[in-house]
């Protein structure tokens, strides 16, 4: 059961996403007259980029638009005009050959404006794509703020506002510099093994997927949009008589290898997104609405398997296709795959849109999409080419029958408890409090429970056919599908340590976490001290000169849960949490709004700039700035003051050994810098449980 839920969800744990932002913007404002000024918007772009002219036809890439705030203190004059250095119009091939106007390595546009109050400002922003020779990015925005003054001239160039490596800006954000933190010269032992290690489970990640995109083609094999087709499609190439059985089986590779293909050409359009920066992809499980639009969409995908309705691509679409089997040749055989995915769509394509949703929801990436696409294509394309190459086989297929509708509802459940694993990562992310733990596990119960009662004939849906006998088969996985209910049921369980409910194995990123419960509330895991500010954790660091734990995580990362749940509890791992170390968990995905004074705009380390709006850029901006990583978990172990890294640090980590042992090189690090430095007494800080604290905490 855990497989079948994985797999539809296809989570993976690391993203390898290089940051692109290839047009650098300065705004000027120069003074005409005495109430007269010209706004200079002007894009620096990286070599073999460009972006387009305001004045671009339908259908082509987007144009440069600039959109100003409404202001009666600001009359235009004219329109924005740009300037025709570095520009060229010519035909585009990434447009189908368009004739449209593009600006390479600079671009200036200007606006006049008559200003009738010196004291205003002027906001607005600019929306523009870039693109080189074989991509582009999507429409991006850059904010941008004018003032006026009796000077000649005043630029504000957003890319040199605010500097990650000033010292006041860090010290109002973080309470440290870069510069600062240093890493130390001692190594453990275990370490190297430990990074190894952890190298080594990367590496494996893409096949992983690849395999679990196998098992979900299977899945889509055995639906009744699909099955039917083996014995049809393999007995054209293999029977056809102007042919010999050779070149039918041929053509039949051929048309399981464009099947394959088909799909595969579905991530593409994900590279040009992943290519951009880790935003879109990687922060895409943190976006609220787009977690509760794949909610609605998931619960549309289970009732189209319960068979209320069904969901089919426009007529037209496979028309085109049909016809263009008439072609022949390798060309025919082409649209014969192509057709077959459409007209499976209505029992590929939930699975297929779990498959993009797990992907895109799990910090995998692009290629992680692809690698899991390839799977799901060799699964639908091999039985073609297999038993085209032995069609004595087909004589062992079972026959279509009701057991392919049963194989479509038992998905639509399944399908229907992922859409709640959606609604959880909006709650979670949002600080709703409504879906949490007990909720959660209640309508999983409630749903794993009605697909016991379907399994064993309890329950009918619109395409069922009669049952007179239950399959062996049947009642089987109806059994395991009962035990798999009550195991949910068993996460009402207390744990009496922690004083949370028992974290379910098989859920683990899937449920909300224990602590975010109505009955057993708890803000740190396993019932910890813990921090969610950075100055006020290392500032207790110091009172109680304990080595920090500093824990890059989010609410909708879903293996920070599995450490949460299953490695911290561990009586060793515990112990050091509990006892030798100051836990500070900062969220990358908190969507709190920061306070003014630290909206501050900051500098990427790819270049361009962007403003820090909440909590969580705040924290993800740390980490990429001091880290040089944006992938979630990620464990830094410092000294109590911030200012040391004690070892190398480590991402998911799930073996409880190299965990162990990497929090232990930590602690013997701190002892060795702190051996020779006699220690005064201190007065240790009360417990969290204070009101004080647990405003520090807040």
């Amino acid at each position: 059961m855990k497989r079948l839920v994985v797999l539809l969800l296809l989570i993976s744990n690391f993203v390898n996403a290089q940051i692109l932002e290839p047009a650098k913007w300065n705004f000027k404002a120069e003074k005409i007259n005495d109430t007269e000024f010209k706004l200079t918007f002007t894009a620096n772009l990286d070599h073999g980029w460009a972006i387009y002219s305001q004045h671009i036809d339908k259908g082509g890439p987007v144009p440069t638009s600039f959109f100003f705030e409404e202001n009666n203190a600001i009359e235009f004059i004219g329109e924005v005009e740009e300037s025709n250095l570095n520009k060229k119009t010519s035909q585009d091939p990434l447009f189908d050959n368009m004739t449209v106007s593009k600006f390479t390595k600079q671009a200036v546009f200007t606006q006049k404006v008559k200003v009738k109050d010196l004291q205003t400002k002027l906001k607005g922003s600019v929306n523009f794509m870039a693109c080189d020779a074989e991509r582009c990015i999507p429409p991006s925005d850059e904010n941008f703020e004018f003032t006026f003054s009796n000077t000649a001239s005043e630029e504000t160039s957003k890319e040199n506002t605010i500097s990650v490596n000033d010292t006041e800006v860090n010290q109002l954000l973080y309470g440290l510099s870069p510069n600062e933190m240093t890493p130390t010269a001692t190594t453990c032992d275990d370490e190297v093994a430990s990074s190894a290690t952890e190298v080594k489970k990367e590496g494996k990640s893409l096949w992983n997927i690849f395999v679990l995109g196998f098992f979900g083609g299977l899945i889509a094999l055995l639906t009744p949009c699909v099955f039917p087709m083996i014995p049809l499609t393999v007995s054209f190439f293999t029977k056809k008589g102007d042919q010999s059985r050779g070149s039918g089986i041929s053509k039949a590779l051929l048309y399981g290898f464009f099947i394959l293909a088909v799909y595969l050409v579905l991530s593409i359009p994900f590279h040009l997104l992943d290519s951009i920066n880790p935003d879109i992809l990687n922060e895409i499980s943190t976006n609220v609405w787009l977690n509760v639009i794949f909610f609605v969409i998931f619960l549309f995908f289970a009732f189209s398997f319960f068979g209320y309705y069904e969901l089919t691509l426009p007529a037209s679409w496979t028309s085109k296709t049909t016809q263009g089997e008439s072609i022949g040749g390798i060309f025919g055989i082409f649209f014969m795959a192509l057709t077959l995915a459409i007209v499976s769509f209505s029992c590929t394509g939930p699975i297929l849109g779990s498959l993009l949703a797990g992907s895109l929801t799990a910090d995998g990436g692009a290629w992680q999409l692809t690698a899991g696409m390839g799977g799901f294509g060799v699964a639908l394309g091999l039985p073609f080419a297999l038993f085209a190459m032995f069609p004595n086989m087909l004589n062992s297929l079972p026959k279509s029958g009701g057991w392919l509708n049963t194989v479509k509802v038992v998905l639509g459940f399944l399908e229907l408890a992922l859409a709640f694993k959606f609604l959880s990562n909006a709650d979670l992310v949002q600080h709703w409090n409504i879906l949490k733990i007990e909720p959660f596990l209640i309508l999983w119960i409630i749903i794993f429970a009605g697909l016991t009662l379907y399994l064993f004939g309890k329950i009918k849906f619109p395409h069922d056919s009669p049952i007179k006998k239950l399959s062996f088969f049947r009642i089987s996985f109806g059994v395991l599908v009962l035990a798999f209910t009550l195991y949910l049921a068993s996460g009402f369980r207390v744990n009496e340590e922690t004083k949370t409910f028992t974290p379910l194995t098989l859920l683990s990123g899937l449920a909300p976490p224990v602590g975010y419960s109505f009955i057993y509330p708890n803000d740190c895991p396993n019932n910890l001290e813990c921090f969610k500010d950075l100055k006020t954790g290392i500032e207790y660091a110091k009172k109680v000169n304990k080595p920090i734990l500093l824990d890059f995580t989010g609410y909708a990362c879903v293996n920070c849960r599995k450490m949460e749940e299953h490695i911290w509890p561990l009586a060793k791992v515990d112990n050091y949490l509990r006892n030798d170390y100051v836990l500070i968990s900062l969220y990358v995905d908190d969507k709190k709004t920061l306070p003014e004074n630290q909206q501050v705009h900051v500098n990427r380390i790819n270049g361009g700039t962007r403003k820090l709006e909440s909590y969580g850029h705040k924290w993800a901006n740390f980490q990429t700035q001091f880290f040089k990583t944006n992938s979630q978990p990620y464990y830094v172990l410092l000294s109590s003051d911030g200012k040391q890294i004690l070892n190398q640090p480590v991402g998911y980590t799930p073996d409880e050994a190299d965990y162990t042992n990497f929090l232990q090189c930590g602690l013997d690090v701190f002892k060795e810098l702190n051996n020779s430095i006699p220690q005064p007494e201190i007065e240790l800080v009360p417990s969290l449980e204070s009101t004080d604290q647990k405003d520090l905490v807040e």
